[in-house]
C-alpha cells in the first residue's frame, strides 16, 4: 500500500468469486470487516467472475448467473457503494 501523506487513506483491493451466494461464512470472515473499513479506507471490492471460472470452466452459467447475487449481497449487510467501489472482474 502506498501512502504519501498522511491525509490520503490506504487503498485496498478485494473481493469474491461469483460461484454462488455469500453465506453466514463471508460475513463473519470478511464482509463485517469490509464495512468497517469502507469509512477509514479507499476500498474497492471486485465481483471475480473471471476467477471463478478457473473451477467452474465447464458450467460458465453458473458464475455469470451469481454476479448480481454477490452485489445484492454486499449491498444487504451495509457495503455502501458511495464509500466503496465495487465492480467486475472482467
Amino acid at each position: 500500500m502506498k501512502q504519501t501523506t498522511s491525509q490520503q487513506k490506504e487503498i485496498i483491493l478485494t473481493g469474491d468469486r461469483a460461484t454462488g451466494p455469500l453465506h453466514l461464512g463471508h460475513y463473519v470472515g470478511s464482509l463485517k470487516e469490509r464495512i468497517q473499513l469502507q469509512h477509514l479506507h479507499e476500498q474497492t471490492i471486485l465481483v471475480a467472475d473471471m476467477q471463478g471460472l478457473t473451477d467452474n470452466a465447464h458450467t460458465p452459467k453458473k458464475v455469470s448467473e451469481n454476479i448480481l447475487n454477490v452485489v445484492a449481497d454486499y449491498l444487504a449487510v451495509g457495503i455502501d457503494p458511495v464509500k466503496t467501489t465495487i465492480c467486475l472482474q472482467s
